[in-house]
């Protein structure tokens, strides 16, 4: 299938974005404040997968965590110009007698405040540390895998890997609402593993 995507099969690509969609949303959704944003990272992931088909790293005849990390970045982008986009909306005067919903609109992003503080801490960790968590922990690649994917040494991934956890862990302690919840701060994942107890090792 790999071979026919990169010869620019229409419907080859159709097959490993059915095969890999869920993996790349719930990646997304563990960043994004709505259900409508991680939609649209996972769309410009999966664009960004067909332009740089010929750049997809494999491992294992997965490309995975390629989209995994693909993911991380496409979010970072988008995060950017979100922000650029709400400076220049908080330029405008207001409109006239116009209800202010903001309160509404945030309590109903902030609804699940363990994957909000989760969210906050894994943005405010270095670009290197997100990935390695994204792949060993949230999506339980193994060390080698992640190494494969990420394009380092096994021994840096291992590394990495405790000085995020180490991290994570003090922010998410720091963070009051992630504080007021004795659950995991994944908690709302099933199929999540939490990030101060997984090992990351080989599988």
């Amino acid at each position: 299938m790999l071979e026919r995507v990169r010869g620019g099969d229409a419907d080859a690509f159709g097959e490993l974005f059915d095969l890999h969609h869920d993996r790349v949303f719930r990646q997304a959704m563990r960043l994004t404040a709505s259900i409508h944003d991680a939609e649209d990272v996972t769309a410009v992931v999966f664009l960004e997968a067909w332009r740089r088909r010929d750049a997809m790293r494999e491992v294992n005849d997965s490309v995975i965590g390629w989209l995994l990390v693909m993911t991380n970045f496409v979010f970072r982008n988008y995060a950017r110009a979100s922000r650029r986009y709400r400076t220049g909306l908080e330029q405008l005067p207001p409109p006239e007698h116009a209800p202010d919903h903001a309160d509404a609109v945030d309590e109903r992003i902030d609804r699940d405040s363990r994957r909000a503080a989760l969210r906050r801490a894994l943005a405010t960790l270095p670009r290197r540390d997100q990935d390695v968590l994204t792949l060993c922990v949230l999506e339980e690649l193994s060390t080698a895998d992640a190494a494969a994917a990420l394009g380092i040494a096994p021994g840096t991934v291992k590394s990495r890997l405790s000085r995020a956890k180490a991290r994570l862990t003090e922010l998410l302690q720091q963070d009051p609402a992630a504080a007021e919840s004795t659950a995991s701060p994944a908690a709302t994942e099933p199929t999540t593993t939490n990030p101060t107890t997984t090992n990351g090792g080989e599988r």
